[in-house]
Formats: C-alpha cells, sequence, structure tokens
C-alpha cells in the first residue's frame, strides 16, 4: 500500500533499462519505497541500473522477454506472490523505422511482437493482479503517434494505437475495485532511442515525461500527455480534413 502520503511502497517495472522508466522511476522514488522490482533483459545497462539502486530495502531484478508471452504469467504471479505492488509500469518498447518496417515486413512483425502482443500479455496479468489486490496503479507508456496514421511511422504508431485502446479499456474494466490505469502519451522524447532523428516540436526529455507521470498519479488522472500542451495539439491534428492532414509534414 503507498503510505499516508500517498507515496508508493512498492514498484515494478517491466522494460526497466528503458529511460523513460528510469526517469519515472527517479520521479516517484521516496524514503516511503520500500520494494523495487526490475525486469529486463540482462545486460550491462541493467545491471548497471541495479547498481544505482541499491539503497531500496528490497530490490530484485528478473530476466523479462516481451516476445515471449509464455513467461510473463509466471513472473508477475511471482512478483505479486511475495508482496503486493503499488505501481507496475509498462515501459518497454521498440521504435524501428518505417522504411525498413515497409521493405522488410518481418521486422513490422517483430516491432508489434514487442509494443503491442507483449504489452497485452503483461497488461492483462498486471490488471487481473491488482484488481485481486484492491488497490495499485498501471501505468503504460504510450504515445501520440497512436492517435492519427502519419506516413512517416504509421506502422510503430500501430502497434501504440492498440496498446493505447487496451490500456483505456483496462481502465474503465477497473472502475470500482481500488485499482486504476494512467496512460501515458508523450509527443517526442529526446532519448539514446530517438538521438539519430531531428527533434520534433514540443519534445521533451525523460524526466519531462516522467514529471507529468507522478502529476497525474497524484491527481488519479486516466491519461496525460507530455508536454501537456501535446493534449490540444492532438485535439487539433485528429480533427483535420484528411486532404489537410495528408499535407503537413509529419
Amino acid at each position: 500500500m503507498t503510505d499516508a502520503l500517498d507515496r508508493p511502497t512498492s514498484i515494478l517495472v517491466l522494460g526497466a533499462t528503458s529511460e523513460i522508466a528510469q526517469a519515472v522511476v527517479r520521479a516517484v522514488s521516496s524514503p516511503a519505497l520500500q520494494r523495487l522490482v526490475l525486469a529486463a533483459r540482462p545486460s550491462e545497462q541493467r545491471a548497471a541500473l541495479a547498481a544505482t539502486c541499491g539503497s531500496v530495502p528490497v530490490l530484485e531484478v528478473l530476466d523479462f522477454e516481451a516476445r515471449d508471452p509464455s513467461g510473463h504469467a509466471a513472473l508477475l504471479d511471482g512478483v505479486f506472490e511475495r508482496g503486493d505492488i503499488d505501481i507496475v509500469l509498462v515501459a518497454f518498447g521498440v521504435l524501428g523505422d518505417q522504411e525498413a518496417f515497409e521493405a522488410d515486413p518481418d521486422l513490422a512483425v517483430d516491432a508489434a511482437q514487442v509494443n503491442y502482443v507483449g504489452a497485452v500479455s503483461v497488461c492483462l496479468g498486471a490488471a487481473r493482479l491488482l484488481r485481486a489486490q484492491g488497490h495499485g496503479a498501471l501505468v503504460v507508456l504510450s504515445s501520440v503517434a497512436g492517435e492519427r496514421a502519419r506516413r512517416s511511422n504509421f506502422v510503430y504508431g500501430s502497434t501504440k494505437a492498440g496498446l493505447d485502446v487496451l490500456a483505456s479499456g483496462l481502465a474503465y474494466s477497473l472502475d470500482g475495485s481500488g485499482a486504476r490505469v494512467l496512460v501515458v502519451r508523450p509527443g517526442f522524447v529526446r532519448t539514446s532511442m530517438t538521438a539519430h532523428l531531428a527533434p520534433a516540436p514540443l519534445s521533451v526529455d525523460a524526466d519531462e515525461v516522467a514529471a507529468e507521470v507522478v502529476r497525474g498519479l497524484r491527481r488519479r488522472a486516466s491519461v496525460v500527455y507530455a508536454p501537456r500542451p501535446m493534449r490540444l495539439v492532438m485535439s487539433t491534428l485528429r480533427h483535420l480534413p484528411r486532404p489537410v492532414f495528408r499535407r503537413l509534414p509529419l
């Protein structure tokens, strides 16, 4: 359970080596945090991350592969059997390259397996467990790319659109259970994953996304945008007539 100041005492991060995930953990961490579970592929990056979290009384580092849903239920069940979880952060994903996806559909299928199929597996599993314990938040990193198809990234956008609808539906399904869902819709985030791309207008860094996550959790919001003005931008883009939208450099 969260403490008297509504600070989380336990966090599970799926995709812990994500720069946004790490920023969120930093932002929500406090002296109240007693247990942190970092789930990611084995790597030097994961080991380095774990080394920075040594002050947390209970630190668990688990192997996690988004492409292999067969292992997700056992991982989640084991985490929750060892104690309640206040926040489950779903932060894994691949960006990929639109031209490469069109040239080799197998690459697009792999991206969908990670971004959508893997996320379906863990989101449904985590929601089930949060519902059973009667409290906790499922925080899902989506993207504004899923709100309307764009020529430059429609394969990636399609995977995020599916994830976004799933997470939004789970929010409805958890009504009245004590558990909840926060969908996070960042715009362009400046991380190592996007370092090869020119930053888009209203781009943010991982810490700015994390700040909006913290704000959303405190407000018990169902959706947050990063940066906040992106909500208005996307509302406008969603309603533009198709002939106008097609001429935009998106």
